[in-house]
């Protein structure tokens, strides 16, 4: 990681700090921000001084490609081609927590870091009032991967985003925790859609729109990821993970799921998957601060959230 040596302030979302916030990014600044999904690390997706400076702070592989944020389906075609499958799935689902990878845009003047080499962009339009706002105030695409060290839990508050990055960041916008807690879904075209990572949107909620089935169970590429959320071990706490547990062992703390007993982070008793995926990270997040060295995991149903809820806890017990 790079040398702490920023002071980095925190903003509120009122429209003065707003200003404040995109005219930091159109210096060229890093600014974190809160979408529904988690805080984003914020750049001008078109500066290559700016892009790198998220890789950078973040200690980012260069291989590993950003998400372009955008406010609406029009800022999104300024940036990439889309298909009839692709506008289908903007119109039901953005603002949202989608992302689309599509061919980039000749003359769409992102920064080729950006996409790290790819003929393709991941782009998506957040629903959060704070992100929209920014981007509106900003008035261009921003790339904003997880406002976290890379590798590390991803940050679904703005101390979250201070305990990783702070000193490394120009600013964070605080605009409270994030509704939905995990990252966006995220969907390719190959030529056909392709599930790359469950995320935010249920995959049969995204089957259902095109009605046929998603092909893909979530792409797993250590070498040349063509989408952000690709690497086998991310997301991952200090502390050894152990999934699928039926209960704790000695040393170990317990992220529950469910009515079980002994639980230091229930995710949900009631065993509400939208409730346990908003709890997600803020559960790792509070074991690994608490100091915990073993986590043992509850079973999480593989379906709906669920999908994505164990994407993120087995790339998190991923050796590194």
């Amino acid at each position: 990681m790079p040398e702490t040596n920023l002071q980095t302030r925190v903003l509120s979302p009122s429209p003065d700090d707003l200003a404040r916030a995109a005219g930091l990014l159109r210096g060229g600044g890093l600014v974190a921000f809160p979408t529904e999904t988690v805080y984003g690390l914020g750049a001008d997706a078109r500066s290559d001084a700016a892009v790198a400076g998220i890789y950078r702070a973040k200690g980012r592989p260069a291989f590993n490609p950003l998400i372009v944020h955008v406010p609406d389906l029009d800022a999104a075609r300024a940036c990439a081609r889309f298909g009839d499958d692709a506008l289908r799935l903007a119109a039901a689902f953005w603002p949202g927590p989608l992302t689309l990878v599509l061919p980039v845009r000749e003359g769409s003047g992102l920064s080729p870091l950006v996409r790290a080499g790819h003929g393709t962009v991941g782009i998506r339009a957040p629903g959060h009032p704070v992100a929209q706002s920014l981007l509106r105030a900003f008035g261009g695409p921003v790339a904003a991967p997880s406002a976290n060290p890379s590798g590390r839990i991803s940050p679904t508050t703005a101390d979250h985003v201070l305990a990783g990055l702070g000193g490394r960041v120009e600013a964070v916008v605080d605009g409270g925790p994030c509704a939905v807690g995990l990252e966006s879904t995220i969907v390719g075209f190959v030529p056909g859609p392709v599930l790359l990572r469950p995320g935010g949107v249920p995959t049969e909620a995204i089957a259902a729109c095109l009605g046929a089935p998603l092909r893909g169970e979530g792409a797993v590429n250590d070498l040349t990821p063509d989408a952000p959320g690709q690497l086998t071990s991310h997301y991952a706490p200090v502390a050894r993970m152990r999934l699928n547990a039926a209960g704790k062992a000695p040393g170990e703390a317990l992220l529950g799921f469910g009515p079980v007993k002994g639980a230091d982070f229930n995710l949900s008793a009631s065993g509400d998957l939208t409730e346990a995926a908003a709890n997600l990270f803020v559960g790792l997040h509070r074991l690994d601060r608490r100091g915990a060295k073993a986590i043992a995991v509850s079973p999480i149903p593989e379906a709906g959230l669920g999908r994505a809820i164990n994407d993120r806890l087995r790339r998190a017990a991923a050796p590194p």
